[in-house]
């Protein structure tokens, strides 16, 4: 393992117990409260993905906009944020998407992306692919051609990478 990356790991925090009993939450608040370490992997991440050469970053609310905006102006390209439903102030297009108990809706922007971007979706977890999947989804209603997800960290005893067949994958953080 690259040991930037190691350095990284060492970074998030664990929290047993949350959100619920019996979940051992991988913290990245820790992380990004290091400047130093906040800066490696925004270098790492930079580097992952400018191979892909996007047009837009389309990043997941919350936390995946703090990377998403950090790497779109890094790379030059578009910021698109998707968001939980009644958030965005003008005209949206919505995905429904199952959870373990019930469903959920994003949202993004009617003229966020359209058929000539290039598109890549980055979030900080990648954990059931559940959400990434639904955005995949959204990405693809607007004729964008998707070009890959990106995370921080992929918890891989999940097996959310399963659910985002057909695109490519890449995570910096694995465990």
């Amino acid at each position: 393992m690259d040991p930037r990356v190691e350095a990284l790991r060492l970074e998030i925090r664990d929290v047993p117990d949350f959100p619920k009993k019996g979940i051992l939450f991988k913290d990245i608040t820790t992380l990004l409260k290091s400047p130093v370490a906040f800066r490696s992997a925004m270098d790492l991440l930079t580097e992952i993905a400018s191979s892909w050469k996007p047009t837009r970053i389309v990043a997941v609310e919350s936390r995946g906009f703090i990377l998403g905006a950090v790497l779109a102006e890094r790379l030059e390209a578009g910021f698109v944020p998707v968001r939980k439903p009644g958030k965005l102030p003008s005209a949206v297009r919505q995905v429904t998407y199952s959870l373990e108990y019930g469903t959920d809706v994003l949202e993004m922007h009617e003229d966020a992306v359209g058929p000539a971007d290039r598109v890549l979706i980055v979030d900080d977890v990648l954990a059931t692919g559940g959400t990434a999947e639904a955005v995949g989804k959204l990405v693809g209603g607007f004729g964008a051609h998707l070009l890959g997800f990106l995370f921080l960290v992929e918890l891989d005893f999940l097996k959310g990478r399963e659910r985002l067949q057909g695109a490519e994958v890449r995570s910096l953080i694995r465990y």
